[in-house]
């Protein structure tokens, strides 16, 4: 069985639309063209398709096999390429809760649609992410629910002496889904191997893929803390493999600012080696439409010849010890900022039509009596004001602390340091204790001075209240950047 290397995602990071986009963002309609463009062009494996919104299209698979006849033809989808729905969580996601059953029951009429394209039985969707996974019990009722309510009814009579709804409308396939739970947390994280033993203790599977989120713990609890728990369930999760003899496939949600994984082409080598055992890797918008096209398929080769080993050994208490320390401090200079955060994220481009999911704490993300927007913009608003979200709660870091971090956390500096290219040394928004932190361990890192400019010239507009044009000075820094947020 082909587990997939490089998993194409709708994350709208980029700032660049792609050219088969009808605009500056991208529709329902743009997102069948891209899953083909990512397979056929970029000749990536994998296309996460995201089940929520208003533009979603649960007609994908009919859509590509008929509107891209010839490619389907010679790559089999479910076989040579794979599409993977995330579908909402009912227990968080109450709004889209019936999304989830509408999604379910478009499997079973896509293995239809391809068993007729191909004239021969193959599900071209067989496997489901499900978000905010926070037990056993979420992962358990989307499993059993498509065993028991989308699959076992066709064996269901209309009524006594009547015929089956199997005899009436044909057969229901796949038999079963595999579910993939997406850790997007601390305590979800820090619980991982433990809510996927539980699931796998009933259930006869060959493998079972994983998926760790990087972008939204990034946010909750700062850069540090994201690739340390993220370290600690990929360490935890091969020692479940090995426990229960089963292969554990680790995907990791990776975006291109330093902040969220520090994923472009030019850094699949250093990301390859900072999470070994992750099998997957997610490639965002601006991985697929900020870079030359011959750099991105370039890479993604690389990735996809990419070799798995262990994962890098970590001791758990002092780990732990950083990650609280740090988190505190961060938590405590974002809700300073908060206020000014949330007034430059009201003029962050949106790159996508479609309402994407709605993240760890509801629409906008709280902390203390404070909300703030989603990942990406969140990170964009901080560069736009010359404050990389990657230098916030530094000054908790002690030096036997960047002792560890530079053993364990292999792109400890590198990632620093691409991000401080973009810092305001001379920003009012700086907290005193980081600016001599930043001084003392990072004083020579070359500055770009057009986006420093334009972090200035944002910072004034804001001051004089004079803001006509802050979304085109936005996205004049975000392609120096290469990255939107």
């Amino acid at each position: 069985m082909k587990i997939p290397k490089c998993m194409s995602t709708q994350h709208p990071d980029n700032v660049n639309p792609p050219f088969f986009a009808e605009g500056n963002e991208i529709s329902g309609e743009d997102e069948i063209a891209e899953a083909y463009y990512v397979f056929s062009h970029l000749g990536c494996d994998e296309q996460m398709w995201d089940c929520e919104g208003k533009e979603v299209d649960n007609y994908v698979v009919k859509k590509l096999l008929t509107k891209y006849e010839p490619f389907f033809r010679d790559n089999k989808l479910g076989e040579d390429f794979f599409l993977t729905l995330r579908v909402p969580n009912p227990t968080v996601e109450k709004a889209e809760a019936k999304i989830l059953l509408e999604t379910l029951e478009s499997i079973p009429r896509s293995y239809d649609t391809a068993r007729l394209f191909y004239g021969e039985e193959r599900a071209p969707v067989f496997e489901v992410i499900l978000p905010m996974a926070a037990s056993t019990k979420c992962l358990d009722r989307i499993y059993q629910y498509y065993l028991d309510f989308v699959v076992g009814k066709q064996n269901q009579p209309f009524k006594k002496g009547d015929i089956t709804i199997k005899d009436w409308i044909g057969e229901f396939k796949p038999e079963n889904i595999n579910v993939i739970p997406l850790f997007e947390d601390k305590p979800g994280m820090l619980q991982a191997d433990s809510i996927t033993r539980n699931y796998l203790e009933d259930k006869n599977v060959e493998y079972q893929r994983v998926f760790l989120a990087r972008s939204d713990p990034a946010m909750n609890y700062g850069i540090i803390s994201a690739v340390l728990l993220n370290k600690i369930a990929l360490e935890r999760f091969n020692i479940l493999s090995e426990d229960l003899g089963i292969d554990i496939y680790p995907i990791i949600g990776m975006g291109s600012a330093p902040f969220r994984g520090n994923l472009e082409p030019s850094r699949v080598e250093e990301v390859g080696l900072e999470y070994p055992s992750a099998h997957t890797l997610t490639l965002q918008s601006s991985f697929k439409y900020d870079h030359p096209h011959a750099e991105v398929v370039d890479a993604i080769n690389k990735l996809k010849k990419r070799k798995t080993t262990t994962p890098h050994e970590m001791d758990e208490e002092k780990t732990l010890d950083i990650i609280d320390r740090y988190a505190a401090e961060y938590e405590k200079q974002i809700i300073k900022l908060a206020p000014i955060i949330n007034r430059v994220a009201k003029y962050v481009p949106s790159r996508r039509k479609r309402k994407l999911h709605i993240g760890l704490f509801g629409y906008s993300r709280s902390i203390g009596e404070i909300s703030l927007p989603r990942a990406i913009t969140f990170t964009c608003a901080l560069y736009s004001l010359g404050i990389p979200p990657e230098v916030l709660g530094l000054n908790a870091i002690t030096d036997a602390d960047r002792d560890y971090l530079q053993e364990v956390y292999k792109n400890f500096d590198l990632d620093l340091k691409k991000a401080i290219q973009y810092l305001d040394r001379d920003s009012k928004l700086l907290n005193p204790k980081l600016k001599e932190y930043l001084n003392l361990y990072y004083p020579e890192i070359d500055q770009d001075h057009s986006h420093l400019e334009l972090t200035r010239d944002i910072n004034k507009s804001l001051s004089t209240n004079q803001t006509e044009g802050m979304g085109e000075k936005i996205l004049r820094g975000a392609n120096l950047r290469k990255f939107l947020g």
